[in-house]
């Protein structure tokens, strides 16, 4: 089982609903990021046996060390989904969502809506290192539902044995626009003993390195940056400088070929969303591309568009 290793910064992809799945993840993971999550996992959806959840589980032989993320809080149901993933091979981590403010999931008191109750939220978190064979308990949280608390909320994690955090700087009430705060985190970094792990806004190599520095936190999780720039973990690791079109092309190309390879022809039209990030590079004729991936549903149709689009060279210079 791989070691999730805080003795240097811990770069990790956060789960993003949608997006941060297995072809996306192993795309990523060729750019150095150290920890990969599942996207978010129903508990109740892995229980009742659906495939499609159960699928969610599978991971890239390149990712070690994995963690799956689960949702949930009732103690029966997480313990049958932690039986679920105990059996699965290479999962070096259960990371239970107390941070998604989606309101599907947050009127079945999951996700973020867990802040509202720390005391069950303690239980999940006990529960959850009770069942699970996993060598690590991680938990993902926000800085609190409407009000922050996040002092709070991270000393029950701790409490409840939990092995580190990643902290999303908002609350959920600020959804995904309000500005993050650096200042909490640190306030967390400062007041408990297992490693954090800072989350929010971090879209640059100079950002993360200052998140880092004014945390003080063990490692930094990025999400939507990461989506139309893959390689964004490299240039923070290794000071890479700016990507270039050919590089993005055969990046591009490849996360098409896993689409395609791991959903079968509907890969293609899944990866549409993820055209339209990758096409925001610089390149002419972006809107025209994206109009007529639109409207394509043939893979080999619409790879050929893809090599023709991502061949050219950038507009402007970055």
């Amino acid at each position: 089982m791989a070691k999730i290793d805080f003795s240097t910064p811990l770069y990790a992809l956060a789960p993003l609903a949608g997006f941060t799945d297995l072809p996306f993840r192993s795309v990523v993971k060729k750019f150095g990021v150290d920890l990969t999550v599942s996207e978010m996992i129903s508990s109740n959806a892995l229980v009742h046996k659906s495939k499609k959840t159960h699928r969610m589980l599978e991971k890239a032989a390149s990712e070690e060390p994995y963690s799956v993320q689960i949702a949930g809080s009732d103690l029966e149901v997480i313990r049958k989904a932690v039986e679920i993933i105990n059996d699965k091979e290479g999962v070096s981590a259960i990371d239970l969502n107390c941070g998604c403010p989606a309101p599907k999931v947050v009127n079945n008191l999951q996700g973020s809506s867990l802040l509202t109750d720390l005391v069950q939220m303690g239980r999940v978190i006990e529960t959850i290192k009770r069942y699970s064979n996993k060598p690590y308990t991680s938990v993902k949280m926000r800085l609190g539902f409407n009000e922050k608390n996040h002092v709070e909320i991270a000393k029950v994690a701790q409490s409840a044995g939990a092995d580190f955090i990643a902290v999303h700087g908002r609350t959920r009430a600020g959804r995904y626009k309000a500005a993050v705060d650096y200042d909490a985190i640190r306030q967390i970094k400062e007041v408990v003993n297992i490693p954090v792990i800072a989350n929010g806004d971090i879209d640059s190599p100079q950002k993360a390195r200052w998140v880092l520095d004014y945390t003080g936190a063990d490692g930094i999780m990025i999400g939507r940056a990461a989506v139309g720039k893959p390689w964004i973990f490299q240039q923070i690791k290794e000071g890479m400088e700016e990507v270039s079109p050919e590089l993005i092309r055969e990046v591009v190309l490849e996360h098409f070929d896993q689409m395609v390879a791991y959903y079968d022809r509907y890969g293609a039209i899944m990866f549409r969303k993820n055209l339209h990030s990758y096409s925001k590079a610089g390149y002419q004729g972006a809107s025209a591309f994206r109009d007529t991936i639109n409207r394509l549903e043939d893979p080999k149709e619409m790879r050929e568009v893809i090599d023709s689009f991502f061949s050219q060279p950038f507009l402007h210079a970055h």
